[in-house]
């Protein structure tokens, strides 16, 4: 005996997905730096030292004057000693005048005059101690700087930005189907018998 059936053969749809991956580029070009640095300038101001010996005490004691102040001392010495004699004479003029108030000014007068002059000495020292004078005007060092700043450029640069989007594409593989088969099957009627 043969059993009816029903076959059925089905296929599923299958989809198909292909992706594209993003990709992205950065590049950063390096920076421009650009540094000038001017040379700082070095300004020096030097008074030298100077040392002055003064020895013309020194050789006016060892009697070695020059003619310039032999003339001036003999001028003082002369208008000096011409003051002198006019006191002198003025002060024995007088002593002439009062001549009735006794003694004898004429004898008193040429024996003061005939007095030789006394020199006194001491133990002395040719040239004199500390005749020899000494100056000293020290150095003088003036030191500026004069420093220059740096000129410091910087130049940046953007970075470079590459970027392709992905995707996603999906297509139909394979699409669905169902197959109905029937087997052993009569269809009987009042008159006919039929096998489908």
């Amino acid at each position: 005996m043969k059993l009816p059936q029903i076959r059925l053969e089905s296929q599923p749809a299958m989809i198909q997905m292909n992706s594209k991956i993003a990709t992205q580029s950065i590049e950063q070009p390096a920076a421009g730096l650009d540094i000038q640095q001017p040379p700082a300038e070095l300004h020096i101001e030097r008074t030298p030292a100077k040392f002055t010996v003064d020895q013309s005490q020194a050789w006016a004691d060892m009697d070695l004057k020059p003619i310039s102040k032999r003339i001036k001392e003999f001028a003082q010495n002369g208008y000096q000693d011409w003051l002198d004699g006019i006191a002198r004479r003025a002060e024995e003029g007088d002593q002439l005048m009062r001549v009735e108030n006794g003694g004898n000014p004429i004898a008193s007068i040429s024996k003061e005059n005939s007095k030789l002059p006394t020199h006194e000495f001491n133990f002395g020292l040719v040239p004199s101690p500390l005749s020899v004078k000494t100056y000293f005007d020290p150095s003088k060092l003036d030191i500026q700087w004069d420093t220059k700043k740096p000129s410091i450029n910087v130049r940046v640069n953007k970075p470079t930005i590459e970027y392709s989007p992905g995707n996603v594409s999906i297509s139909m593989k394979q699409y669905q189907s169902l197959k109905i088969d029937f087997t052993n099957i009569n269809s009987i009627g009042s008159n006919f018998e039929n096998q489908i």
